[in-house]
C-alpha cells in the first residue's frame, strides 16, 4: 500500500451542519476529539463506525456542484448503501437533503442521487 485514506474532506460554507447532518445517516461521532485536526468554527469532523473520518472545512463563497451540468462538474461524490432506501430517502431529506434523481428507470431504480444541505450530490444504493 501506499497511501492510506486519512479523511474524505468537503468544501462547504456550514462546516458543523454538513457533519451533523452526514453524522446522522452514518451513525457518526461529531467532533470527537483528534490529535490530527484542531475543531473551529472553519473545520468539522465525522468518526464512522468503519473508522472512516470525514471532514468539512469552511469555504467563503462555496459554489455546489449541480448534478448532472458538466458545465459545473461534482467533482466527487459518495455512494452509501442502505437497507431500506425509501426509510433511508425519508430519513435524509428530513435532514436537509434535496432529491435530484430518483427516477426509477435509471439504475434499475435501486439509486438515489440527492444533494446534501451544502449541495454536495452523494448517492444512496439499495443493498
Amino acid at each position: 500500500m501506499i497511501a492510506e485514506l486519512q479523511c474524505m474532506v468537503l468544501d462547504c460554507p456550514d462546516p458543523l451542519r454538513l457533519a451533523e447532518f452526514y453524522a446522522a445517516p452514518l451513525d457518526g461521532e461529531v467532533n470527537r476529539p483528534d490529535k490530527r485536526w484542531a475543531i473551529g468554527a472553519d473545520w468539522a469532523t465525522v468518526h464512522t463506525g468503519s473508522g472512516l473520518v470525514w471532514a468539512f472545512q469552511r469555504a467563503d463563497g462555496h459554489r455546489p456542484p449541480r448534478w448532472p451540468d458538466p458545465r459545473a462538474p461534482q467533482q466527487a461524490h459518495p455512494d452509501f448503501t442502505v437497507r431500506d432506501l425509501d426509510r433511508t430517502q425519508e430519513r435524509v431529506l428530513a435532514l436537509g437533503a434535496t432529491l435530484l434523481d430518483g427516477a426509477p428507470g435509471r439504475g434499475g431504480g435501486g439509486r438515489r442521487v440527492f444533494a446534501d444541505p451544502a449541495g454536495h450530490p452523494f448517492c444512496l444504493l439499495r443493498h
